[in-house]
């Protein structure tokens, strides 16, 4: 435990005296924007110009030159950037009675591509309201595609914007598609790291709607707000044995609003559909690609940024639902049908304390579809953002409740389990 302590303190000493350093990763480049411009407070979280720029289908080109000519219109460059994590975590779980010890973990180091991540990210603008953007992952024995979307938003009207996304990933969810809120309604705009800190916040994301994707979506947009219709199915296409008819369905409207000079915005995500998990156009002794099921699922969520106290501040909030038998609804990608209801009630808050220090907290009130049983937590955490592309995540999350027993029926408490990790997060 010493060297570790040690080894820690060395990391935070050495974050603490690095030199600034200015964020260019792949929009940044492009629009010549540093990345404040598009994020409230801190990456991934959108601001309402990071919010129009999605919209433009990742098309906006400010400082980068063009190539343009009869019918094209491109950057002269590819745009390219590198995402990196280092870190520790630690997990400590018991149960009463007997109290034991020996469900304290040692402890995980998180390295680049080892644990950690260590994705390329290339995109942007194709031609006037398309663009794209795809994540080639390391980790592992061999590189592969962790996402890929393409980004079809016309303007139809003025101000108004229709269109079509196509999206794959390996564990984003469908409304990686599309989406413009910071509740975790896509897994990859949230406010803290590691899947148990997204967990205590999100009610989408403990439901474990972030399960691997491919679809097409019908989506749009202006500035009061936006829809997305998706046709899905819950596998990757490159995992597919055969094309994919997909037989699952997503619908998520959204409205966004200026009120006394906070940014507002309320919305609604809803999945349906069952599957026997047998690909269209797969062999017929073709092994099911994914877990047959009823996906279905229903959150309500809200958010509000703006200053209070002097201090930029969002505060997010979110209720989900999940019927007996669905595959949503414990805290997990799906793997199997819930066997109860499930319900989950989420609030957080990220707030800029002082210059380059960003307070985070959270909460969870839930009712896991597995055993019908208490699964709450609380995340504390703080972001000391070093550079525009270099945070160092700091968090504790505290799982509770019955559903944390290990012993169940027991007459002891529940002690639940503490979840502790410190991860630096480059990009550039």
């Amino acid at each position: 435990m010493k060297k570790i302590i040690l080894s820690l303190a060395a990391i935070l000493a050495a974050i603490v005296f690095a030199p600034e350093a200015s964020a260019l990763p792949t929009f940044a480049r492009q629009t010549g924007m540093d990345c404040a411009g598009c994020h409230f407070n801190h990456a991934p979280l959108l601001n309402a110009f990071g919010r129009t720029f999605k919209s433009s289908g990742y098309s906006v080109v400010s400082s980068q030159g063009k190539l343009e000519a009869e019918n094209l219109s491109i950057p002269n460059p590819l745009n390219l950037s590198v995402l990196a994590t280092v870190g520790y975590s630690k997990t400590s779980t018991a149960s009463t009675p007997p109290a034991v010890s020996a469900g304290e973990d040692q402890g995980t180091w998180i390295l680049p591509a080892s644990g950690g991540e260590l994705s390329i990210f290339y995109g942007g603008r194709i031609m006037e309201n398309t663009g794209f953007l795809s994540e080639l992952g390391t980790g592992g024995p061999s590189a592969e595609t962790g996402a890929a979307k393409l980004l079809w938003l016309p303007e139809v009207m003025d101000g108004n914007k229709l269109g079509l996304v196509f999206d794959t990933n390996n564990g984003q969810g469908v409304a990686h598609g599309f989406e413009l809120l910071n509740t975790g309604a896509a897994n990859v705009q949230k406010i803290a790291v590691s899947q148990t800190h997204i967990n205590a916040y999100s009610a989408a994301q403990w439901m474990g709607t972030n399960n691997a994707t491919t679809g097409i979506s019908l989506v749009g947009v202006n500035k009061m707000g936006f829809f997305n219709f998706s046709a899905y199915d819950a596998m990757t296409q490159n995992g597919s044995k055969g094309l994919t008819n997909l037989p699952l369905h997503y619908a998520r409207l959204a409205g966004i609003f200026d009120v006394r000079g906070f940014d507002l915005a309320v919305g609604v995500q809803r999945w349906y559909g069952i599957t026997n998990g047998i690909q269209f156009n797969a062999p017929v002794n073709a092994p099911a690609a994914i877990p047959p099921g009823d996906y279905s699922a229903t959150v309500f969520d809200a958010q509000v940024q703006g200053n209070i106290a002097g201090m930029s501040t969002g505060i997010y909030a979110s209720y989900g639902v999940a019927p007996a038998n669905s595959m949503f609804g414990h805290g997990l990608s799906p793997a199997a049908a819930n066997v109860f209801s499930a319900k989950s009630l989420n609030l957080g808050v990220d707030m800029n304390v002082v210059h380059k220090i960003i307070a985070r907290a959270a909460f969870r009130q839930a009712t896991n579809g597995d055993d019908n049983l208490s699964d709450n937590a609380i995340m504390l955490g703080v972001i000391y953002e070093m550079a525009q592309n270099v945070e160092v995540h700091v968090t504790r999350t505290n799982n509770f409740g019955d559903h944390y027993n290990l012993v169940k029926g027991g007459t002891g408490s529940a002690i639940g389990k503490v979840t502790t990790s410190m991860l630096v997060e480059l990009l550039f």
